[in-house]
């Protein structure tokens, strides 16, 4: 399911509104999102967010409340950074081991 998630906005890079981009953080998980659709965002303002564009900005109750609701519903798993990749799977060298 596609949703917009609340997050809070860290930092804001670029003058020009239709180039903003802010680091906003969900929950912890920091991420770079476009503020081309709302110019009047600001440090420490909660945005909607989805698929990577703020689409509008809330106040920080409502961000908890719809932050709670998608915990709930499991819909925040798309947000945590993917596990590190870990070394190459070993291979068995020498004859194949065979059940008894």
């Amino acid at each position: 399911m596609c949703l917009a998630v609340p997050g809070k906005i860290l930092e804001i890079q670029g003058d020009d509104p239709q180039l903003r981009f802010g680091r906003v953080s969900f929950g912890g998980i920091v991420k770079q999102v476009s503020l081309a659709c709302v110019p009047e965002a600001r440090v420490d303002d909660y945005v909607l967010v989805h698929v990577g564009m703020a689409l509008s900005v809330v106040d920080e109750k409502e961000a908890a409340e719809v932050f709670g609701y998608l915990e709930k519903m499991g819909e925040l798993e798309e947000l945590a950074p993917a596990p590190p990749a870990g070394p190459p799977a070993a291979t068995a060298r020498g004859p194949a081991a065979t059940a008894p």
